[in-house]
């Protein structure tokens, strides 16, 4: 009988250990990537103008205290391009801020020469939104520990496109498993790693790490090879990447990243 009760009791408090451990893993982010499609230097000036005095500050006072704004360090003159980075406690935040972000006046007041813009001057060509949802390897964004100015800095957008959901997912899976260890080993500043849930070129993931500059950028990825070399040829792994599209970025001198 005692024996019994042993088990039961050690079954017990097993059971309780284990669901402590399954409730403190942390829920993983959602992230929204809105991209500003625009020409002139007019348009960008309302835009930096909107997000800086308008929209920003809104989503500070919902709840949403980082959020990033950056911009190609290459300048492509026949589509020019803002990024702004949203991070979502849950899925459901993005429709909550849409909602009430809307609602309020500081917000509508600061962002007139933006949202009342004529059909004819529009303030860009297009938005393009993508969302992901944050690996399990780093369920949360982390704000860039650089020291140099935000102009000086070189933030790299990466983008991995896959041929198939399955070879997505086993990228994601060696990410989860060695890649993101990896990064965080040779600090490369990681804001996030994500695998993106709708967008216009899936099925891919993306990622985004921060540098003071070009020449760290450089050191760093010399010392990721190395590394990445004792990983990349395992057999479970190959094929899982079609297309690398890579993008150099600096922060708006506005954003919180």
């Amino acid at each position: 009988m005692k024996s019994f009760l042993k088990r039961i009791l050690f079954s017990t408090v097993a059971f309780i250990a284990l669901s402590a451990h399954v409730y403190a893993v942390k829920q993983s982010f959602y992230y929204q990537i809105k991209v500003y499609h625009f020409k002139s230097d007019q348009q960008e000036k309302i835009i930096d103008e909107y997000l800086k005095t308008a929209f920003l500050p809104a989503l500070h006072t919902k709840g949403i205290k980082d959020v990033g704004v950056f911009k190609p360090i290459a300048k492509d003159t026949s589509d020019r391009l803002i990024y702004v980075f949203l991070p979502l406690k849950k899925l459901t935040d993005l429709d909550r801020i849409n909602t009430t972000v809307g609602k309020d006046k500081a917000f509508a007041e600061k962002g007139k020469p933006y949202l009342n813009a004529s059909y004819n001057e529009p303030p860009y060509t297009r938005i393009e939104s993508i969302i992901l949802k944050a690996f399990a390897s780093m369920p949360e964004y982390s704000l860039p520990k650089l020291t140099t100015p935000k102009n000086e800095r070189v933030y790299e957008l990466r983008s991995y496109e896959a041929a198939t959901e399955n070879l997505s997912l086993n990228k994601i899976e060696m990410f989860n498993d060695y890649e993101v260890a990896i990064f965080s080993k040779l600090n490369f500043n990681a804001v996030f790693y994500g695998q993106v849930i709708s967008g216009g070129k899936m099925p891919n993931l993306m990622y985004l790490t921060t540098f003071n500059n070009k020449a760290d950028r450089d050191s760093h990825w010399a010392a990721f090879g190395p590394e990445y070399k004792k990983i990349s040829g395992l057999p479970q792994y190959q094929h899982n990447v079609s297309k690398n599209v890579t993008l150099f970025l600096y922060p708006a001198d506005y954003s919180d990243f």
